[in-house]
């Protein structure tokens, strides 16, 4: 039997990165995989160019049981860190919008890049490479199909729920289960959302149509564009916001943010409503909320309760959506491995010594934007120092 001294299952962005610093520190670490090959969530990220972090991260935006778990972590190796480590690996990036930091490339440079940091430490990794148990006795044993693994810690960096296609599976949770961790309630997150038969037959021709918006719920708003889709909503306002919604809440949504119809007020204008609601929408858009919300006449004829009846309609549009596309099309999950379970400093449980969770199976969910990569970095580092 091989002898680590440290394990890490999954080799998406925690466990390599964990890896890579765990190495650095004279660590023998062995990363196992049950994939053929690593880091294919970060691959597929960002359209394929992988928005690796955010240049404004902090723990704000994040979602946990425990709001100031992430603190820690995030403060001792932070986004400024993560840079500085893909300019030494001279990877060319821009911000796209909102702090959120791209490779000008292609995402598989983070992932050489990662592999490149494991390399120098004769990180050892194996692919193909099936977890049967995790047992504890003096250390861990871990039985695979590539034979059994010994080591004084181990590190459970096995990702979530979301798209299962990918290779993610429960794992996490029941290895957490098993030594007396206990697991919060799970959900898609980052996820289109689903919407009735009757407004999607509303609705039936603005697939693909943009509109920029604020999207709210009860307990947050988002100022970014939503997505008309064949089965409801998208775009990135709408996947921001599906992170906090409650089942059978309804969206309210500002059509039209930074302005209002005030100026039409008193208007001598005779073209028809429909024609100046082009100024804000798609062609496409303004036919469906004259045919189903806003009948259309001359300006006008248009007095200043009817506009104002109008305008509070376009800034508080409400939606209620009936459900979500599920892992399959979920960016990550909500929810995980508890974090009362877990010392916030370094990610090790705390009825199992030398056990430790990090990345999307600890109950610490990013907004969209960069913001779980950098929970992925910061969380890694946190376990790596602490071995």
């Amino acid at each position: 039997m091989i002898n680590y001294d440290v394990i890490i299952i999954g080799a998406g962005a925690a466990g390599l990165f964990c890896a890579a610093e765990a190495g650095k520190r004279k660590k023998t670490v062995l990363v196992i995989e049950h994939e053929e090959k690593v880091g294919k969530k970060i691959l597929i990220s960002g359209g394929g160019r992988c928005n690796f972090t955010n240049i404004y991260a902090s723990h704000e935006n994040y979602i946990s049981q425990n709001p100031h778990f992430c603190k820690s972590a995030l403060a001792r190796y932070t986004q400024h860190d993560f840079i500085e480590l893909v300019e030494g690996y001279k990877i060319a990036y821009h911000e796209k919008k909102l702090g959120q930091l791209f490779c000008d490339s292609t995402s598989r440079q983070i992932v050489e890049m990662l592999l490149g940091e494991c390399s120098k430490s004769d990180v050892h990794i194996k692919v193909n490479c099936s977890v049967k148990s995790v047992e504890k006795k003096n250390n861990f044993i871990v039985k695979t199909n590539l034979g059994e693994f010994e080591s004084g810690a181990v590190v459970i960096a096995s990702g979530g729920l979301s798209i299962p296609k990918m290779g993610a599976t429960s794992f996490g949770y029941k290895i957490a289960k098993q030594f007396g961790v206990s697991v919060t309630e799970t959900k898609p997150a980052l996820v289109p959302l689903l919407l009735s038969k009757d407004d999607l037959f509303k609705f039936k021709n603005l697939s693909g149509v943009s509109i920029d918006t604020i999207v709210s719920n009860n307990e947050i708003s988002f100022r970014e564009n939503i997505l008309f889709t064949h089965k409801g909503l998208s775009g990135p306002a709408i996947l921001q916001i599906s992170s906090y919604l409650k089942e059978n809440e309804g969206l309210k949504i500002d059509l039209i943010p930074d302005r209002n119809l005030d100026e039409i007020k008193n208007s001598k204008e005779k073209i028809e409503l429909k024609t100046y609601l082009k100024n804000f929408f798609a062609e496409r858009f303004t036919s469906v909320l004259n045919e189903n919300y806003i009948p259309s006449k001359p300006l006008y004829q248009l007095n200043e309760k009817e506009i104002d009846s109008i305008n509070h309609l376009l800034k508080n549009f409400t939606l209620k959506p009936v459900g979500d596309e599920g892992y399959e099309k979920a960016e990550v999950t909500v929810g995980g491995v508890d974090t009362n379970g877990l010392s916030s400093k370094t990610m090790m449980a705390k009825k199992a010594e030398g056990l430790f969770f990090i990345g999307e199976v600890v109950d610490v969910t990013g907004w969209l934007g960069g913001y779980n990569f950098q929970w992925a970095w910061s969380s890694g580092f946190a376990a790596a120092t602490n071995f």
